[in-house]
């Protein structure tokens, strides 16, 4: 059955022929993360130390979006299934339990408008023709809303001491407190806000301040992008889930493979606060990218186009 990676460690490690597999397998992600080309034997002895796993519970634990030690988390099931990396776009399965459903995203205007409710709610008067400012009115009367909001907005704004650009990783991690810490109820409000009007848009544009967490002086190829995050535990899991829960399929009547949208949208949202953060590309629309281009990809154009088209034309998202 499914479990939580910490427990399966540890009850692995306390288990002299499992411990002794996963040390193996430890090596091999080590090799891979220092990018160190393995011989024959030692890609054999990896496949193996894979299989031998066998029904241990560390071959099928998950971990949680919001779960404490969540990096320790990823990193275990990185290591445990670190075949699975080969290649740029090879993450079939996601680390993450799947908690959204579509039922759970569709109640919740009820709970906004009883915490609405009862409020000095002068302040929500004039919205009504501008969602995203109603929304982060609303966000503003939970305090660990407004606070983690508060907290990332400074951090994102705030010019590094010695250049003239904002610390892009404090920023991320800001932006990943608040879409992980914070009620979906709110978060997603702000994020996804419908709009008719740019100045509307602008604010929704605007939510991840695009200036520090997704412009760059800049574009940089795709590629380098998805290299860099491949290198991050964290990004290469969102990633991983974005692949599966986004999965676009021509066939499929809603031009999504699981045809469960609150996934996917979860899942866009968790990559958010990563070096692969997308962003809406215009006041105008609801048009989303990620801050790259594929000029110069040489023959790895085509692999290059494919990262773009997770975001830029994807029918599941």
């Amino acid at each position: 059955p499914s479990s939580d990676c910490v427990m399966a460690e540890q009850l692995c490690l306390s288990d002299s022929t499992c411990n002794a597999t996963y040390r193996t397998l430890e090596n091999c992600a080590l090799a891979k993360t220092r990018l160190l080309s393995l011989d024959h034997d030692s890609r054999v002895r990896c496949l193996n130390a894979e299989l031998d796993l066998g029904n241990s519970s560390l071959l099928h634990c998950k971990c949680h979006r919001r779960m404490k030690r969540q990096e320790h988390c990823l990193r275990i099931f990185w290591t445990v299934h670190s075949s699975m990396t080969d290649g740029y776009l090879n993450l079939e399965t996601s680390p993450y339990e799947n908690s959204a459903n579509e039922e759970h995203w569709k109640t919740d205007y009820n709970k906004l408008a009883a915490l609405v409710s009862g409020k000095n709610c002068s302040q929500l008067a004039g919205d009504a023709t501008n969602p995203c400012l109603r929304a982060t009115h609303i966000c503003n009367l939970s305090k660990k809303c407004f606070r983690l909001r508060t907290d990332y907005a400074s951090i994102c704004t705030k010019v590094a001491a010695s250049e003239d650009v904002c610390d892009r990783r404090k920023c991320h991690r800001g932006l990943r407190n608040f879409f992980e810490k914070v009620p979906e109820d709110f978060t997603k409000r702000i994020l996804f806000c419908p709009c008719q009007d740019e100045f509307c848009g602008e604010r929704r544009r605007k939510t991840i301040v695009p200036d520090c967490s997704f412009q760059y002086n800049t574009k940089p190829n795709c590629l380098w992008l998805l290299d860099s995050c491949l290198e991050d535990h964290i990004c290469k899991s969102r990633l991983a889930d974005f692949q599966q829960n986004c999965q676009p399929v021509d066939m499929s009547p809603d031009g999504c493979s699981l045809h469960n949208h609150a996934a996917c949208l979860q899942a866009y949202m968790g990559m958010i606060g990563t070096p692969m953060t997308p962003n809406y590309v215009s006041n105008s629309s609801v048009e989303v990218s990620l801050w790259c281009t594929c000029e110069n990809s040489g023959n790895q154009k085509e692999k290059c186009d494919q990262i773009l088209r997770m975001f830029e034309s994807n029918k599941c998202l």
